[in-house]
Formats: C-alpha cells, sequence, structure tokens
C-alpha cells in the first residue's frame, strides 16, 4: 500500500525545487495535494505537471490574511487536512551592512510569519491525527557569513517545531522539521549573480559538505514523505537535519 494512501496534502510554495518534488512524491505514495505559489507561469506550469490529484491555488506566504484565505480554500476542497508542508520561503544572501528595514521584514513575514498563521488558521481543518512538516535549514546551526538574516528566520522557524509541537500533540497533530543543507535547486539562480559568480559559490559550498556535492531535491522530498506518513507516528518535535555532514563533521 502507499503510504499517504488517502491522505489530504498542503504544500506551500510547491512550483519549483523541493516543493514540487514533494508534490510529485505525495502525488505517487497515494496523497492528493494543495500547492501554492506566487508566480503565475509557474504555477500553471506545476499544475500542468502535477495532474489532476492536484490543486494550484496562489497565495502570498508572508501574509497572515493570505493564510486566512488558503485555509478556507483548503476546508472548501478537502474538509479536513491530513498533513501541512511548510516549506515557501525566501533566502536573500547578503552581508550585514546591506541589510534594510523592508529586505528585513520580507524574509521573517515569509519564513516566520506567514506559516505561524497559516498553522494557527488551519487548526479547525485538521485531521484527528495530522502531521505538520517544516522545512528549516542547516544555516539555523551553522554560522555561514551572509546568511545572518535568512539563518535567524529558519532558527525561529525551528523553534515553532518544538513550542508547537507540545502545544498540539494533545490534538492529535505531530511538528517535525527537515532541514536541509546546500540542494541543487532553482534557489541559487534566484540570487542574482552571474554565471561565473555562481559557480564560484557553488564550488565552495560545496568543499564545505563531506560528501561534495549538493543533495538532490528528491532526497529532501523522500524525508518530508516519512514524517508526512504513519510511519513517523513516533516522531513529534524531531529535525533531521539533511546536509551531507556540513553541520557535524
Amino acid at each position: 500500500m502507499r503510504r499517504l494512501e488517502g491522505k489530504r496534502a498542503l504544500i506551500t510554495g510547491g512550483t519549483t525545487g523541493i516543493g514540487l518534488e514533494t508534490a510529485r512524491r505525495f502525488l505517487e505514495e497515494g496523497a492528493r495535494i494543495i500547492f501554492t505559489g506566487v508566480n503565475p507561469q509557474t504555477l500553471e506550469a506545476a499544475q500542468q505537471g502535477l495532474g489532476p490529484d492536484a490543486l494550484a491555488v496562489p497565495s502570498d506566504a508572508g501574509s497572515a490574511a493570505a493564510q486566512r484565505e488558503l485555509a478556507g480554500a483548503v476546508e472548501r476542497h478537502f474538509g479536513q487536512l491530513d498533513v501541512l508542508f511548510l516549506n515557501a520561503g525566501v533566502t536573500q544572501l547578503q552581508a550585514v551592512e546591506q541589510w534594510d528595514e523592508a529586505a528585513f521584514d520580507r524574509s521573517f513575514a515569509v519564513n516566520v510569519k506567514g506559516p505561524f498563521f497559516l498553522v494557527q488558521a488551519l487548526l479547525p481543518v485538521f485531521a484527528a491525527k495530522a502531521s505538520i512538516v517544516v522545512n528549516g535549514s542547516v544555516n539555523a546551526h551553522v554560522g555561514m557569513p551572509n546568511t545572518s538574516v535568512y539563518a535567524a528566520s529558519k532558527a525561529a522557524l525551528l523553534s515553532f517545531v518544538r513550542t508547537l509541537s507540545g502545544e498540539l500533540v494533545g490534538r492529535g497533530i505531530r511538528v517535525n522539521a527537515v532541514s536541509p543543507g546546500p540542494v541543487a535547486t532553482p534557489l541559487y539562480h534566484k540570487l542574482g549573480l552571474p554565471e561565473e559568480e555562481l559557480k564560484r559559490v557553488a564550488s565552495s559550498i560545496e568543499g564545505m559538505i563531506p560528501l561534495r556535492r549538493f543533495a538532490t531535491p528528491r532526497e529532501i522530498a523522500d524525508a518530508v514523505v516519512f514524517f508526512a506518513s504513519d510511519e513517523s507516528a513516533f516522531a513529534v518535535g524531531s529535525e533531521l537535519l539533511l546536509d551531507g555532514g556540513m553541520s557535524g563533521i
């Protein structure tokens, strides 16, 4: 039997990279899904690729009001929700002196505020036994230059994994996290670096990873499937670091 047979899942930021690969894996394992994004082109492309058991919903991950609207859409479409993968996020890497208030606020809005208020809005919608999986980051654990705001936002999100686990476990809701190291996704091309500089940065990052390579999106998605499934029924408040040894060797 497929591990997510009959489960109803919501994936935020599901149009590219880890989110899109997780959507594919959820469908392979028998789930029906709703996935979100903000770019109409990538939303449409993902919808065409994923097929009729997936529903694309435009949603601004940094808006508390949009999270309430999304929860309403989930309730109308599914009735109840079994799995939530909090994947939507922004990565802005720059030196401390380059940050301004607007960029700081946007990072925390998308990476921290949005996920919190989506969980809040979904509380009446979650099924009796539900799983929340948070996409964290190795950057919450290592002091990598130029990641100050990004790492802090992910550390806050991982703190929610522990505190919300304690608060929600009595309702039958488990909260766990996957924290990837560098992953081969389109994310790095969104940094706006010239191609040669991008290659230099990628090579430098690979040198920090004992396995000497980036993860594939599927490797992360498989871990999300585990936390979403009943195989992880005894996992509460756990974090699985998938970083090729970057944080621990």
